[in-house]
């Protein structure tokens, strides 16, 4: 009997996931997308280039009206622990469909966006979606273990779909789908900072704006002892700096108690460079004729500049507010020039965010399948969400006052 290994299963095709847009003309996808880039095309590209994940798009006509879409991703199992919705749901004490199924939206990023042509409501392109994921779900189910999830995805549960949950959904999105029919409740995630820049003006008109003279004093300070250090910021390409970004950026997660290699820092970076190209811009940090000391990565799409990454080498650092200045301060100043109205600064370190002006928006995790796990624990789910704010609330008070609770209250 021969030792050689049995030829894997052919591939079952499965619509949306011919390539990221599946198969949209790239251009037309992009024009759906609009002005949000964590679902744009060359975004998508980046995705696809990470193993156990298969990146796709639904798209669907909505007859009469025009064009409805979202970025999904097929998962069998994901490193990132923000989007390990059945880590985040068993800690929660709430029962979870199983770790791996169809994510809706890109599983990098932490933004998923009902994406619809002008003129279509929120509300038409939820219900329009919602029937096109329970398709796509069926098709998975159908492809089995020669698809893009393992065999036995649905995890006990009807055997005609797999699991489908949306991650770092906006409270409008999610009250649209919840219109539209979805039963669970929204699990909250983080906040999400966003800094709004004044209309038409520059550093002065945003130093204006900031709610308090304590945090413009800090901010003049930070600036001032940047100034005084004698750094020189390099304005570049991830593709020209590569190498450098990923030892700048093992040094930052290695001192967060992260295991970073470099070498798979190298090649990430590489392939979103690749993915990019001339949008993924860089803030290189150094003194004259020495090696960077920082990076920080940006991308400008539509009226946001979108703060993705950085890192820094702090053995050779002075002290001198480097993190502020390279990933807030210049970030800001190269936004107002451009004439952008907002600078994403994402989840994580709410309260550095917060004393610059951010203002904190709640990211949902929604289980849209049909038979949820989380319908009719709509009371613990509502528990859940309320003691995350109110520790978030009672950590910080410029935290608390930070949250916008119009978007947050619905579901606490």
């Amino acid at each position: 009997m021969s030792d050689a290994p049995a030829p894997a299963p052919a591939p079952v095709q499965v619509p949306a996931f011919a390539d990221v847009t599946g198969g949209m003309d790239p251009a037309r996808w992009d024009a759906l997308a609009r002005d949000h880039f964590y679902s744009s095309v060359n975004w998508l590209r980046f995705c696809a280039g990470d193993g156990g994940i298969t990146t796709g798009g639904l798209h669907l006509e909505a007859p009469g009206a025009g064009t409805v879409g979202v970025p999904v991703t097929a998962v069998r199992s994901i490193g990132n622990p923000f989007y390990q919705w059945d880590r985040i749901l068993g800690e929660a004490g709430l029962p979870s469909p199983g770790p791996s199924g169809l994510l809706v939206g890109a599983h990098r990023g932490y933004q998923a966006n009902i994406l619809a042509s002008p003129g279509i409501s929120r509300e038409q392109a939820a219900k329009e979606l919602l029937c096109g994921l329970e398709d796509l779900a069926g098709e998975l189910a159908a492809a089995g273990a020669a698809g893009p999830l393992p065999a036995g995805a649905s995890g006990g549960r009807d055997a005609g779909a797999v699991p489908t949950v949306a991650m770092f959904l906006s409270t409008p999105d999610v009250v649209a789908l919840r219109a539209a029919g979805v039963r669970a409740m929204p699990v909250a995630l983080q906040p999400d900072a966003w800094i709004p820049l004044p209309e038409g003006g520059g550093w002065d008109e945003w130093m204006r704006s900031l709610p308090s003279k304590r945090r413009a004093d800090i901010v003049r300070r930070d600036r001032r002892n940047f100034l005084e250090a004698g750094y020189e910021v390099v304005h570049t390409t991830l593709g020209e700096c590569g190498p450098q970004a990923a030892r700048l950026l093992a040094c930052t997660e290695r001192r967060y108690g992260h295991d970073a290699d470099v070498e798979e820092l190298a090649e990430s970076i590489r392939i979103q460079a690749e993915a990019l190209g001339a949008d993924a811009r860089v803030l290189l940090l150094s003194r004259p004729g020495e090696d960077p000391v920082g990076y920080c990565l940006y991308y400008m799409w539509g009226d946001t500049l979108y703060l993705r990454a950085a890192g820094f080498d702090y053995d050779r650092l002075a002290g001198a507010a480097e993190y502020f200045n390279l990933v807030y301060y210049i970030p800001l100043i190269i936004a107002c020039e451009n004439g952008l109205r907002w600078l994403h600064a994402g989840i994580e370190a709410a309260e550095a965010k917060v004393l610059r002006g951010a203002e904190l928006r709640p990211l949902w995790m929604l289980d849209l399948s049909r038979d949820s796990v989380l319908a009719g624990r709509d009371d613990d789910v509502r528990a859940h969400n309320a003691g995350l704010v109110a520790r978030w609330g009672e950590a910080s008070p410029a935290i608390a006052k930070a949250l916008v609770r119009d978007l947050w209250e619905p579901f606490c």
